[in-house]
């Protein structure tokens, strides 16, 4: 993590440095879809891969007999997400136990990523000549509002489906008119409730990228402690990176779980009728 010796950057240069995103253009309009961020797509893909990997893994190596460390830890992982779906969902859980299960699993994942050092990919670059090639390079997806807010919108699509599997498509529309103030303030009950299925996908967006993005920041910040060149930047860089580190294991996990619940919640308030 020696920040200074990254072409000499100064401190604000060397955060935006790496808070840039290896893309195939340069956005310069708030929202512009031709734009694609292929460092968030690569390592989402990659994290879904591996939990994918690791939940084959538990299901093939589980034994009916005493269950060893990682069967146990998966087991429990899964407990505990059914345990919430039922106390939440009332209705068929055969498919919204294993999304929970896969939403915390992949978030989980992604969010981990943010403990490889920050200049780790931009060393391996340099080393093997693709320096030129990619000047920015971003590994947690999380922390990219356009990968928070891509599985937020699929996290709408699946609530505006079981609100209609549930209520039937006629019982969903009067919903929107009707709820939650009478089919006479139908102009005003369609505006709110509109409202709140864009205040919970937004939401659940923001609430994950800000946590994340803060946690990113955080770490260039020690990584440019230890770029003083001072006996107290470096033991300061290590004092601070492993508290830090430490304490964003929780972050980690607590987001994955926070997420996960909304998701339960929301699909579960969907189930609904009003």
């Amino acid at each position: 993590m020696t920040a200074a010796a990254n072409d000499a950057l100064t401190p604000s240069e060397y955060i935006v440095h790496h808070l840039g995103h290896l893309s195939n253009g340069h956005q310069t309009k708030i929202v512009d879809f031709s734009i694609l961020n292929i460092d968030t797509i690569f390592w989402s893909v990659f994290a879904g891969v591996v939990g994918c990997g690791l939940m084959y893994l538990a299901a093939r190596k589980a034994t009916a007999g005493v269950p060893g460390r990682f069967q146990a830890f998966v087991e429990m992982i899964v407990e505990m997400v059914e345990d919430q779906s039922k106390a939440i969902v009332h209705g068929d859980r055969s498919f919204i136990a294993p999304l929970a299960l896969t939403v915390f699993v992949w978030v989980a994942l992604m969010n981990s990523l943010d403990f490889l050092p920050v200049d780790m990919f931009s060393s391996l670059f340099k080393l093997v000549g693709l320096d030129g090639l990619i000047s920015h390079h971003r590994v947690v997806p999380t922390a990219d509002l356009n990968g928070t807010m891509g599985i937020a919108l699929g996290i709408l699509v699946l609530m505006l489906y079981y609100s209609v599997k549930i209520k039937g498509l006629g019982g969903f529309i009067h919903e929107l008119f009707a709820a939650p103030f009478g089919i006479w303030l139908a102009p005003f009950n369609l505006l709110l409730n509109l409202i709140e299925f864009a205040a919970k996908t937004v939401s659940l967006a923001m609430r994950l990228f800000g946590n994340m993005y803060a946690g990113e920041l955080l770490f260039l910040l020690i990584a440019l402690l230890g770029a003083t060149a001072t006996g107290f930047g470096f033991v300061g860089q290590v004092i601070a990176g492993s508290v830090w580190a430490i304490f964003h294991i929780l972050i980690v996990l607590l987001q994955a779980f926070i997420f996960m619940m909304l998701t339960l919640v929301y699909i579960g308030q969907a189930h609904e009728k009003h």
